[in-house]
């Protein structure tokens, strides 16, 4: 079976929700929490599907030609790379008064070249689809996919025009260190305004933490943040769409505005009919309540780590889900789901 045949999601993939799914989104993500389901080799992934309303990009004719010639550019580039960092003629440092420039600089060069070269065939064939990378912590994941992807069928990302989402399950075994990663799927990575729209209430509405855009095509053909290439896994980083200042600014708005919110108290069941029972029980419990503890801020931020914006975008993640900034190919949706 080819890679592109292989991303195909067949009907009977329980994890699969659209909005013509029998069950309603709300159960679906109850039952089928990413936490707790376990990536046995045929789960890999929950996806989840925006409103029937939202146009899905047809790129799937110029795919199988896209992939075949941005691998073999990338082929290409590759054997530069290698060739210059064994070129002895280059030098480790550039040369004002020469003007020979370092292998930094020639690397850089070619992989700038790579870049516009992969955005032209991309173009060429009409395959532009990609996705916003967020990365989740083991412990947070539920509520996070949960509150996105509420978000992409009924919430302010139904606003936008991301269209599709999923997020990857649990790897076998106990792992709280795991990192889940999360894809939001947007039909043109190329296109800036609309990948900024999207950004912005990414952390306006959720005060989501980013890890920029991809494009399908770079994951198809293998780049990621360790390919020896060099090429950029990501077609927008952060910082090129908005100026750090606007992106911290936008999470502390939202994560201000959520614990402006009162707290709502949930009585439990057993202790609502005791105090049904005996109106004494229920001062009983009003007395010995202990406090509520202090909401936290971002639920990005382990237990243990520092709350340092910048350092949640760039750090390595340990056990995630895939590497760095990668994820498995996207999968094909099945016509009629």
């Amino acid at each position: 079976m080819s890679k592109v045949d292989d991303e195909t999601i067949p009907d009977s993939y329980r994890y699969h929700w659209t909005p013509k799914s029998d069950v309603p989104l709300k159960d679906f993500l109850t039952k089928f929490r990413p936490s707790m389901v376990e990536n046995d080799g045929t789960k890999p992934w929950i996806w989840v599907q925006g409103a029937e309303s939202k146009v899905v990009p047809d790129h799937h004719t110029g795919e199988i030609a896209a992939i075949e010639e941005a691998s073999k550019l990338l082929e290409e580039v590759t054997a530069r790379i290698e060739e210059i960092k064994n070129d002895a003629s280059i030098p480790l440092r550039s040369n004002k008064k020469t003007g020979a420039k370092s292998k930094k600089e020639v690397r850089e060069q070619v992989q700038a070249e790579a870049v516009a070269k992969l955005k032209e065939i991309a173009l060429k064939h009409k395959y532009v689809v990609g996705k916003w990378l967020i990365f989740a912590p083991h412990d947070k994941v539920d509520s996070i996919w949960s509150s996105l992807a509420t978000s992409l069928v009924e919430g302010p990302i139904a606003e936008t025009k991301a269209f599709l989402a999923k997020v990857a399950t649990s790897h076998p075994g106990d792992n709280p260190n795991q990192q889940h990663v999360i894809c939001l799927y947007i039909p043109d990575v190329y296109d800036k305004d609309s990948a900024t729209s999207i950004m912005r209430v990414l952390l306006r509405s959720h005060g989501f933490s980013l890890s920029g855009v991809k494009s399908d095509l770079f994951t198809l053909i293998g780049i990621d943040s360790k390919h020896p290439s060099g090429i950029p896994s990501t077609i927008w980083k952060n910082s090129a769409l908005m100026k750090d200042s606007e992106i911290k600014e936008l999470r502390e708005a939202h994560f201000a505005e959520l614990n402006s919110k009162p707290a709502v108290s949930v009585e439990e069941p057993q202790e609502k009919e005791k105090s049904l029972e005996d109106p004494t029980a229920a001062k009983s419990k009003a007395k010995t309540k202990p406090k509520s503890k202090k909401r936290k801020d971002d639920p990005f931020e382990s237990d243990n780590d520092d709350n340092d914006d910048s350092k949640a975008q760039t750090k390595k993640r340990p056990n995630q889900s895939n590497s760095d900034d990668e994820e498995q190919p996207r999968k094909k949706q099945v016509k009629g789901d």
